[in-house]
């Protein structure tokens, strides 16, 4: 009914692009079953981005599981930089040739639209961060998407079946078609109290047909100190400064006493956006630029073959390690068969490729979405 695979259509190499399953053909025809190691690592960010948020370990675990394939991984969540593989894949070529595609869809899309999320984490500090994007893309990815806007840094998402996956209660406030059909702002939000649970918010919706600061006056009048905040829908059809609204209405509500009420805004953010209001906003809904996030671009390639060390141009042959200091946070990236001691500023060094899969078996703890975010909060706060 809706062009999307399934799991099973995933999980059974049908999404693969043609000429790898005619590689496989190939091979097996001309008898060459060779073991070979290969790895994902990314040879250039985004313009502007200097690193990433490792995502979709996951699902890429639930594709390899039952195959006779070992896999080691970075955690999902971990930052990595250029030139550093974060997934190395060991086993005869043919068994895991025709789910390159996939893994590399599940790795780029999910680690692009964490990292767009932690970006835009970074900028907004304390304040809150609600993942608005869900109907910018395909439904059946919304889920994807929330989780990985979760891990990255978002405090909720919007969509039901999001929060389900997560355990988390869905957030959001009321839309525009709720106004318009009370015919106004403040009876809409009225309404929302009298009939929507205690535990959610009460958030005011005030740009639907009058100047955002009365609108947000008449809410903070009725609701008292029921009403959360206010929130500004801004898409780019808006005229005037939104930064200069935000510090008009905060100005009025201020003056007379609303203190209390926090200013939410909306439409068309992203994490440069967000640092310009910081000053007067409490919390943002960011949707397209996280949900339509700029992928990684990983690249998947033959590092080794029979334990030997070969690559294409432009590649490092052979296998590695990731070293990350403690302390520091500097990374190293070594032959495998090399050790090192602590870091030059005396911090220890972990290495970051584990064991994922062993004979097609997990072999490590998958963490919630709720630990994971809270590993790429510990991490952000040493990124300079």
């Amino acid at each position: 009914m809706f062009h999307i695979a399934t799991e099973e259509e995933i999980k059974s190499g049908k999404t693969t692009d043609i000429y790898f399953d005619r590689t496989v053909k190939i091979l097996k025809a001309k008898g060459i079953i060779k073991k070979a190691m290969a790895e994902v690592h990314l040879k250039g960010f985004p313009q502007g981005w200097r690193w990433g948020i490792l995502a979709g370990v996951e699902e890429v675990a639930s594709l390899f599981k039952g195959l006779p394939v070992n896999v080691f991984c970075m955690d999902e969540g971990t930052v990595f930089h250029e030139y550093q593989p974060v997934l190395v894949i060991d086993g005869i070529y043919t068994d895991y040739c025709i789910y390159e595609t996939a893994l590399l869809g599940f790795l780029c899309q999910a680690s692009g639209i964490a990292t767009k999320t932690a970006r835009c984490r970074m900028a907004a500090g304390d304040r809150l961060l609600i993942s608005f994007g869900a109907r910018r893309m395909h439904p059946a990815i919304a889920p994807m998407i929330e989780r990985n806007a979760f891990i990255g840094g978002c405090d909720g998402v919007s969509v039901i079946k999001s929060a389900e996956l997560l355990r988390e209660d869905p957030s959001g406030t009321i839309p525009h078609a709720l106004v318009i059909m009370f015919g106004d702002s403040a009876e809409a939000v009225k309404a929302f109290h009298e009939v929507i649970e205690p535990k959610v918010k009460r958030v005011c919706l005030v740009d639907t047909f009058c100047d955002e600061k009365f609108e947000s006056l008449k809410a903070a009048e009725v609701m008292g100190d029921k009403l959360f905040g206010v929130r500004l829908d801004t898409p780019g059809s808006r005229r005037g400064d939104l930064l200069e609204i935000c510090r008009e209405v905060r100005w009025e509500l201020d003056y007379r006493g609303y203190k209390n009420v926090k200013i939410i805004v909306s439409g068309g953010l992203n994490e440069h956006e967000i640092e310009r209001l910081n000053e007067v906003v409490d919390g943002y809904g960011v949707g397209t630029a996280i949900s339509a996030a700029s992928t990684i671009d990983f690249s998947f390639d033959i590092m080794e073959i029979e334990g030997k060390p070969i690559a294409k141009r432009g590649k490092k042959s052979g296998s590695k390690q990731v070293y990350r200091c403690k302390s520091c946070f500097k990374y190293t990236v070594v032959p495998l068969h090399e050790k090192i001691g602590k870091c030059d500023c005396g911090g220890e060094n972990e290495s970051l490729l584990k064991p994922l899969i062993k004979d097609g078996k997990i072999v490590r703890d998958l963490p919630k979405p709720q630990d994971i975010r809270k590993y790429v909060l510990e991490q952000l706060k040493k990124i300079v």
